[in-house]
């Protein structure tokens, strides 16, 4: 007879990592559905919050997009401009020798004046209506949008310009082809209607017509060049222009450099910046109070639930990963509501408000989603403080 004992089954190993223990996640998610009550409650928390995040800053990234529209819109690949200028609309006029001087520099393709001012059209009902004036060089025309009606050539036509279709563009009274009104008092005729990239932001049609026939038209001050327009031989010559600028005593700045010095206008010296931030800030504490509240208050409701499990032999860290998961799970139920939520409505206002500026970005998500995970974890961890103080014995007692 054998001394050997009789074979048995190995027991089952636990997981090595009782964070990734599937079991506990199907316990937490039980526990977390089965009071919808409180689930509810924190996802709409969450969902509030998140809305609130997103649509604020939403607003202040539309609004940031269509302060450069202009710079946009003509794609000139370096701007010259007196150092003085903060944005694009604050143009200060340039004396005729910096263009002359920029076309003379090494590294320079070609280098063309660009005109920008306001006025007031008659209309032919009788009512005014304020534009903004572009006045593109007239021989190559660099900057020029793209055209839905009319013919290019038409511009140099008499009295001939564009109209931009944009939001703007019913308060011109939306003319076609060959509409006419009142500039300063000389007639005006529209032979094209173009489209561009990005609306402006201070609520004006624009036009286009040749730089000569802008000063023609608008009253004028001592100097006329807004900017000069510079395409350079290549990427590699935009630094040696810029310091060639700079000796001068002007500034050039690549499109890309001017829309971030106008995005730090309106951010750090107005109001705007400061004012979104605070409403960013107040939407993160709403939420955080609320679903950490709520949170709270379903941990209390289930405590429970919760000693069950630390008696029959759930350790700590088993305990930790379901707080963690119910609160990341509701917040991330929550932020896709509320990213949804936010979508749906701006769609809807830019249906109904052409000119309503919110443009939802990947910053705008990216922030959103980092105060999501911040507001799960502040609440999983006011959570699992108390259940891991919990003692079973006294609740199976009670």
């Amino acid at each position: 007879m054998s001394d050997k004992p009789p074979l048995q089954s190995a027991p089952p190993q636990p997981y090595e990592n009782s964070f990734f223990n599937p079991g506990l996640f199907v316990i937490a998610l039980k526990l977390l559905v089965n009071d919808r009550t409180k689930f509810y409650s924190v996802v709409i928390g969450i969902t509030f919050s998140v809305f609130l995040i997103v649509q604020m800053t939403s607003m202040f990234a539309g609004i940031l997009q269509r302060s450069s529209a202009t710079v946009a819109n003509i794609g000139a690949t370096i701007w010259v401009m007196d150092p003085a200028v903060q944005t694009v609309a604050s143009t200060i006029q340039l004396p005729a020798y910096v263009q002359d001087a920029v076309r003379s520099m090494d590294g320079v393709k070609y280098a063309v004046p660009l005109y920008m001012g306001g006025g007031l059209v008659k209309l032919a009902n009788g009512n005014y209506q304020g534009i903004s004036l572009i006045g593109l060089d007239d021989t190559s025309l660099y900057g020029r949008p793209a055209l839905e009606k009319g013919v290019i050539k038409d511009i140099y036509g008499e009295n001939g310009f564009f109209v931009v279709d944009d939001a703007e563009y019913s308060k011109l009274g939306s003319p076609g082809i060959g509409a006419t009104f009142e500039l300063n008092q000389r007639r005006a005729v529209i032979v094209g209607i173009a489209k561009v990239a990005s609306n402006g932001l201070f609520g004006v049609p624009t036009l286009y017509t040749t730089y000569n026939r802008a000063l023609q038209y608008l009253p004028q001050t001592r100097f006329t060049d807004a900017y000069v327009l510079v395409e350079p031989k290549t990427t590699a010559d935009i630094p040696r222009i810029e310091a060639a600028v700079a000796k001068l005593g002007y500034l050039a700045l690549t499109k890309d450099q001017f829309d971030a010095r106008i995005s730090d206008f309106y951010t750090y010296k107005t109001g705007v910046g400061v004012n979104i931030m605070l409403m960013s800030v107040i939407s993160f504490i709403v939420g955080l109070s609320i679903s950490g509240q709520t949170f709270y208050t379903f941990v209390l409701e289930n405590i429970d639930k919760f000693g069950a499990l630390k008696a029959i032999g759930a350790q700590g860290r088993e305990l930790v990963t379901i707080i963690m998961f119910q609160a990341l799970f509701t917040g991330l139920v929550g932020y896709g509501l509320g990213v949804g939520l936010c979508s749906l409505i701006i769609e809807i206002a830019r249906t109904a408000m052409p000119n309503y500026a919110a443009v939802i970005t990947l910053g705008n998500l990216v922030l959103a989603f980092a105060m999501m995970l911040v507001i799960a974890a502040v609440s999983s961890i006011i959570a699992a403080r108390k259940v891991l103080s919990i003692d079973p014995f006294e609740i199976f007692r009670g």
